[in-house]
């Protein structure tokens, strides 16, 4: 490999590490931002960093007052000293000599303002400059006095020099200023030194907690709001973070527990939804035995429990059909062979009830009862009946007995007033009352094989649009002498 090629392959691999470093911080700080995207995390880095502050705080107190005085007792030392080497280098003769002298002291010492001279009897031998404020009696004690004015702080302290202490007692004021800017200063450096410190911890304390704490918490917290989904929503069961995480301690507990929590609440509520299935199916089946017994209207009324149905319709059209040569087929077939003939030809009655929207009330034997026109009322009851009176016989040709014989209906129609309602506390069934059902009944009766015979009241109704033939007037049985008609067909339509 030539140099050229040595120096591109270096740098590739730095810039490779720098890139790796770069994605290494940017992804730490997508976590630090999502952790304090956290209210728990925001708690704890407050609560960490406030209590770190506070026992800074108190710690930084007591300290920033030793080292005022530490300050403070160096300048009486250093006043000591001057004095002392002010009156070793110039000897004094008298008192007065020696209030000159010290009087120089301000120019070897500008932090030294003034002070005052007494004799050991305390005697005030003389001041010189700024005079202090702190009495003989009080130096005598070691009292010290330390003010703040305007004009700067001061202190005033008694000076221990050998040379005078056998005869005098010099208290010195001190200029003070300078230590308070120095004190500043120290609580400035101690405060920067606590912030640097506090965000340090902090920071280190956010980041192992939320590793080992926040982020399981959080993953957790989006389990437990999936399981609810699940539960909720009757879905798969969904793959939780959670169930990555190994822990042997109490947040491992937790985690456990909200599993073994999750399936038998998850199994309950799969178990109780078949359960709710179940009985929906099973109140569907019951609603629908319902219907097939009762007309809608009317069972929702019985189900309301409103004791005795009965309500009168002011115009319908009754409709009894009746299979001629009945007696002689059961003669020739078994109970079950007729049972099942029946079944068959009721069956396609049905289909056609409900094809034209009728009400069907019965089968008795072999007879089949439909109405038109209730339990909602209708105006084309009659019509409707009528075109399921002409299907009928359409659809009573396709059955043949066994001997190849056709079977025929006799059919009689009636329209006129009713009651019609359940009645009784067992076997629930709808039923008509009224004259206008006994001469629906008396049409039928007093028929012809393969004839559909209406009364005078049904012809009024239907003349306009089918087709009929006048029988004439006949005697029925507690009527006396009606005219009836036999229906042949739909106006319009070739008579089949």
């Amino acid at each position: 490999m030539n140099l050229p090629e040595f120096i591109d392959g270096h740098f590739d691999q730095k810039n490779r590490y720098l890139e790796e470093q770069s994605q290494f911080m940017s992804k730490q700080l997508k976590l630090f931002f999502k952790l304090l995207n956290a209210r728990l995390s925001r708690s704890i880095a407050i609560w960490v960093f406030s209590s770190l502050i506070f026992v800074e705080i108190m710690i930084l107190i007591p300290s920033v007052y030793q080292r005022q005085n530490q300050l403070l007792q160096q300048l009486p030392t250093i006043s000591s000293s001057k004095i002392a080497w002010m009156i070793e280098t110039y000897p004094y003769n008298s008192d007065a000599e020696l209030l000159q002298q010290l009087s120089h002291l301000h120019h070897l010492n500008p932090e030294i303002l003034g002070g005052t001279v007494y004799s050991q009897t305390g005697k005030l031998i003389g001041q010189f400059g700024e005079a202090p404020a702190i009495s003989f009696s009080q130096a005598i004690q070691g009292k010290t006095l330390y003010l703040r004015q305007n004009q700067g702080d001061r202190y005033d302290v008694a000076c221990n020099t050998v040379l005078i202490k056998n005869k005098y007692l010099v208290i010195i004021r001190h200029d003070a200023s300078s230590i308070y800017a120095d004190i500043y200063a120290y609580i400035l450096r101690i405060a920067g030194l606590v912030l640097i410190i506090s965000i340090f911890v902090t920071s280190t304390t956010l980041f192992i907690l939320g590793k080992t704490v926040i982020l399981p918490i959080l993953k957790l917290r989006l389990d437990l709001i999936e399981a609810g989904k699940a539960i909720i929503n009757n879905q798969p069961t969904p793959k939780f973070y959670s169930q990555l995480i190994k822990r042997n301690d109490e947040l491992g507990d937790v985690i456990d527990t909200f599993k073994t929590l999750f399936d038998q609440i998850y199994q309950a509520t799969l178990e109780r939804n078949r359960a709710e299935a179940d009985l929906r199916l099973e109140k569907d089946k019951s609603e629908q035995l319902l219907l097939n017994i009762l007309p809608f209207a009317i069972a929702e009324k019985l189900k309301q429990d409103q004791g005795c149905i009965a309500e009168r319709f002011e115009e319908t059209t009754i409709l009894f059909a009746d299979l001629t040569d009945f007696t002689g087929l059961a003669s020739r077939c078994s109970p079950t062979q007729i049972v099942t003939f029946l079944n068959e030809i009721f069956s396609e009655f049905d289909r056609l009830a409900d094809k034209y929207q009728l009400e069907k009330i019965k089968t008795i034997g072999d007879a089949y009862m439909v109405v038109g026109g209730i339990p909602i009322p209708r105006p084309d009851h009659a019509e409707a009946i009528a075109d399921m009176a002409l299907e009928m016989q359409q659809i009573i040709q396709q059955f043949r007995q066994q001997d190849n014989q056709l079977l025929n209906l006799r059919m009689g129609m009636n329209t006129g007033p009713v009651v019609a309602g359940v009645i009784g506390l067992k076997k629930f069934s709808y039923d008509l009352w009224g004259d206008a059902v006994n001469i629906a009944s008396r049409m039928e009766s007093h028929g012809l094989s393969g004839q559909i015979q209406v009364s005078q009241t049904t012809y009024q109704k239907l003349k306009e649009n089918y087709l009929f033939e006048e029988r004439g007037m006949i005697l029925i049985k507690g009527k006396g002498e009606m005219r009836t008609y036999w229906l042949t067909g739909k106006a319009g339509e070739e008579k089949k």
